[in-house]
């Protein structure tokens, strides 16, 4: 045996082939494993100056950090990562022998089977060679146990601390944490922008609130190196919506931004000469100017702007003519810019019909319910108390039970409700039992058009008896229109077609009588009311009122020639006054008195001229008496002022006793409270004014007793 490394190549037996190759297998193995435990302990520390550089990068040290700290620092770990790869200079690939050696130690056999089988004989000796082939036998046949076994770089001695371990946990945690800004945050280390820049160059920054807010921008720097110091409680407060303006004069301009800040493109063409970028502050985060360089980090905490609220001031009131008149109350932190007022059916009218007939339809109405807008008291109101009228009598959902919500919208987008308020829709008021009946089939047949059935048969009802229901031939014919009009519909506009037939004739058969200086006076105030509440201007108004005062003078001639032919109609009293009233109130620019005013001129025409009905009969009464005790009260102070003359302190009048002074007061206050009352309040008038007669009476008797 001379100790020569065979060559694979040589030719050798077919037996041995197999155990060659096991052979030179293992060999590669053991060669690979020695040079992994050579070189990884080395390669471990180089990941792990890696890891703590991205920890370093992903928990966004580069960005709070200023340019110069930021080189030492990408220095620091530059100079850490050579040393950790300069032990791999005296790196050496595995020799041959190494790796047998490592198989021999791996088989766990002794006299090294490997190196044997390596191993050649030179000799020609028979008995040499046939001691030498059964030394190879034996080894090829324990082949099987040669193995390179797993490398072992034996890294507890050189990191016994498992510092590794410790930077793959904290290299896991600001993966997560660092989201979509890892790209941003890491190339944030090698960011060069503005090592190179002038030192003329000028920065400014500024934030523009939203224009609805009113407020002025807030200025963040002046100039270069010169930025304003964030505010000692902490981050910028500014509305959300807001705009971070970024300008500098010369160079370039890189702005670093988290959190809620998203750039946007500028709305303006930037200054000539200058570099430009606006941010929209939606939430709260952070800016940070990093090139040119020197600029500090503005924090930025976002005020959202908070949703309107809107209620009902009072409860919604019936005006003139069957209008609605809505108080309502609005606050909002930067103002309101719309309101509506929305009506739907009450639901439980829906859930009644469906409780009595599970298998009737659903109801299909012809009409949507009423949705207008509301007036605001002032443009853009931040809090204040509006007032509406709107004229909703025509409406085919007038007399239905309805619920009403208010609806508030801000500059932002926000929307606010009010609380539901249940109510019964306001209408004109019909005292005609034949219209009041197709005033009631025309909102049957408007909410649900699947009733068209019923509608017919309640119109073909009021034809059986003409002589009972319709006594004039005028209001039978269009009574038997309108039930052809309703029997020949088989669309949703010609049903829409027979509602407005419904109205026209109800108001036919209720307004007959009427005339035209009537409807002008109507228009007239209608047309008053509208411009006032549109905010017209001075000289429309003049010209409004003047038409009022025309169509007023026309319809008090006419009520005097209806004086001379009907002695026991009754003038409505107090016009003039009332005209006087609201032309004062126009010149001083109260338009909302004046609205106000002109309802109740509507109230004072509403009631129909005629012989006076049983309440108004007893309403003059109790003025009359009420007249009565005024004048015995005024003769009582004539005789009291005349004894007065006649005592030696001279002719110096002398005041009322106290107990008539009282009686006179409260008798005045009862004259005023005549006007307007109700039936109901009319009795307990009448009451309080037996009570003062009864005071009255005691008194004078006791003063005859003296």
């Amino acid at each position: 045996m001379n100790g020569v490394t065979p060559d694979p190549s040589d030719p050798i037996r077919d037996g041995d082939a197999l155990s060659r190759l096991k052979l030179a297998q293992a060999l590669d193995r053991a060669i690979y494993a020695i040079a992994w435990e050579r070189a990884w302990p080395n390669l471990a520390r180089l990941l792990t100056v890696i890891g703590l550089f991205l920890v370093a990068s992903w928990a966004g040290l580069w960005l709070a950090l200023p340019f110069l700290a930021r080189a030492i620092g990408l220095v620091i770990f530059a100079g850490v990562a050579i040393a950790a790869l300069f032990p791999l200079v005296r790196f050496r690939w595995p020799s041959r022998e190494e790796a047998l050696g490592r198989l021999d130690r791996g088989s766990g056999i002794r006299h090294r089977p490997a190196t044997a089988l390596t191993d050649t004989l030179t000799s020609q000796d028979p008995v040499a060679q046939a001691l030498w082939q059964a030394q190879r036998e034996r080894t090829l046949a324990s082949l099987k146990h040669i193995r390179a076994g797993l490398p072992h770089p034996r890294l507890p001695l050189h990191d016994p601390w498992a510092l590794r371990a410790l930077v793959m946990v904290m290299l896991v945690a600001t993966y997560f944490a660092a989201g979509d800004e890892r790209a941003m945050r890491l190339g944030a280390a090698f960011d060069w922008n503005g090592v190179l820049a002038p030192s003329n160059v000028r920065v400014d920054a500024w934030v523009t609130p939203p224009i609805y807010t009113g407020k002025p921008p807030v200025i963040l720097s002046a100039a270069n190196k010169e930025a304003a110091a964030l505010p000692a409680s902490g981050p910028l407060a500014v509305p959300a919506g807001s705009t971070l303006i970024v300008r500098s004069s010369g160079g370039s301009l890189d702005v670093a931004v988290s959190g809620g800040l998203k750039e946007v493109a500028p709305t303006e063409a930037t200054p000539k000469g200058t570099n430009e970028k606006h941010f929209t502050i939606a939430g709260d985060g952070t800016a940070h100017v990093r090139a040119p360089s020197g600029q500090p980090q503005w924090a930025f905490t976002a005020t959202p702007d908070r949703p309107p609220t809107i209620a009902l001031a009072k409860d919604p009131e019936r005006q003139a003519y069957g209008a609605l008149q809505l108080s309502y109350k609005i606050e909002d932190d930067y103002g309101v810019t719309g309101a509506e007022a929305q009506f739907v059916l009450h639901p439980s009218d829906a859930q009644d019909a469906d409780a009595k007939n599970a298998d009737a339809k659903a109801a299909r109405p012809l009409y949507q319910p009423p949705q207008f807008a509301l007036t605001l008291p002032n443009a853009r109101t931040r809090n204040g108390v509006g007032q509406m009228v709107k004229d909703l009598s025509e409406d085919p959902y007038s007399g239905a039970d309805v619920t009403l919500t208010l609806t508030a919208k801000d500059e932002a987008g926000n929307e606010a409700k009010s609380e539901p308020f249940n109510m019964r829709l306001p209408g004109r008021l019909f005292t005609k039992p034949l219209a009041r009946a197709l005033i009631e089939q025309r909102r049957i047949l408007a909410l649900d058009a699947n009733k068209n059935s019923d509608v017919y048969a309640a119109l073909d009802a009021l034809m059986i008896a003409p002589e009972m229901f319709t006594p004039e031939a005028g209001q039978y014919l269009g009574l038997h229109s309108v039930a052809r009009q309703l029997e020949a519909a088989r669309t949703d506009d010609s049903l829409r077609e027979v509602v407005a037939s419904l109205w026209a004739l109800a108001v036919t058969i209720e307004d007959g009588n009427i005339s035209d200086v009537d409807k002008a006076l109507r228009a007239a105030q209608d047309a008053l009311k509208q411009a006032l509440q549109r905010g017209a201007s001075d000289e429309e108004l003049k010209k409004l009122m003047d038409n009022l005062k025309t169509a007023l003078d026309n319809y008090m001639r006419q009520f005097a020639q209806q004086m001379r032919n009907n002695p026991l109609a009754r003038p409505a009293v107090g016009l003039d006054d009332q005209m006087k009233r609201i032309e004062r109130l126009i010149q001083r620019g109260n338009r909302d008195a004046a609205a106000r005013e002109l309802d109740r001129l509507a109230r004072l025409l509403e009631r129909p001229p005629g012989p006076p009905s049983a309440e108004q009969r007893e309403m003059d009464e109790i003025a009359r008496e009420l007249n009565d005790l005024l004048r015995e009260q005024n003769a009582l102070r004539d005789e009291t002022d005349r004894q007065s003359k006649d005592a030696k302190r001279g002719p110096r009048t002398k005041p009322l006793p106290p107990k008539v002074a009282e009686i006179l007061r409260k008798s005045r206050e009862l004259r005023q409270k005549t006007r307007g009352a109700t039936s109901d309040q009319l009795d307990d008038l009448a009451k309080q004014q037996e009570a003062l007669r009864e005071e009255l009476k005691t008194w004078r008797e006791s003063q005859g007793s003296r």
